[in-house]
């Protein structure tokens, strides 16, 4: 019961986030959508830190290896993981008409999904490795740190799942389909950690990379997309704002429950 509390959390905070489409008129108000950027990276630069870099080094040193190398290597591949991503699925940002990845006759408000959807897959990875840790049991990681991870990737997920939403709403399509389109966006997830869980006994002897892995793959989304587009135009002093009050959260979060 508390394995499929920790794996639908995340997506919890998608579908709620996607429901303010019901209740909200137009766009987001630029403020708040820079804002809300800001805080989804804040919450990502300090999940993969506390909850994936710094065990994957503690767990090194348990181990008698070089604590730094695991970390460095697994870290790297997740970058490289998400570019070859990023440069293969058709996808748009909301702040541009630009398609980016292989060329393909899709909808812009498909390309937008596809482009929240790529945000999720590292997110869902994180869950999963850190949840396998934790079964193990003899890792370092408890199942109230990988609570902690989905708690905070749900508070993420509610401004993202709102972001995607709307924006869907102002392209012309219905309430119910845009609030359908955002939560679809949000189910890579838990699907990546159910994966990511049923592969626990291959995982478990490379976990350090597989944990520093996530963590590159969720900085990757964080420095390509999150901030650029928190900093671009005007009010970008707010987006700074929300970076750090994401940063500050995750880590009290990660701190207070792990």
């Amino acid at each position: 019961m508390e394995l499929a509390i920790v794996l639908l959390v995340p997506f919890l905070g998608t579908t709620l986030g996607s429901a303010t489409v019901f209740f909200m008129k137009d766009k987001i108000n630029n403020k708040i959508q820079k804002l809300l950027l800001g805080f989804a990276a804040g919450v990502m630069i300090a999940a993969s830190i506390w909850s994936l870099i710094i065990p994957s080094i503690n767990m090194t040193t348990e181990q008698g290896k070089i604590p730094w190398l695991p970390s460095a290597i697994g870290f790297l591949a997740g970058i490289v993981f998400l570019l070859i991503l990023d440069s293969i699925i058709p996808h748009i940002h909301l702040e541009t008409d630009k398609p980016e990845g292989i060329k393909a006759k899709l909808k812009k408000t498909t390309m937008i999904v596809f482009a929240v959807t790529l945000h999720n897959i590292p997110e869902g990875m994180a869950v999963g490795v850190v949840i396998a840790g934790a079964l193990s049991q003899n890792t370092g990681i408890t199942l109230a740190g990988a609570f902690a991870l989905a708690i905070g990737i749900a508070i993420q997920n509610f401004p993202e799942g709102a972001i995607i939403s709307m924006p869907l709403k102002s392209e012309g399509i219905s309430k119910s389909k845009a609030f359908i389109y955002g939560t679809l966006s949000g189910i890579v997830e838990p699907i990546g950690a159910i994966i990511t869980i049923l592969l626990t006994n291959t995982v478990i002897p490379i976990l350090p990379y597989i944990l520093s892995f996530a963590a590159g793959a969720m900085i990757y989304v964080v420095v390509e997309e999150l901030i650029p587009e928190s900093q671009t135009g005007e009010h970008t002093n707010i987006g700074t704002i929300g970076v750090a009050i994401g940063f500050v959260i995750m880590m009290i979060l990660d701190i207070a429950l792990g």
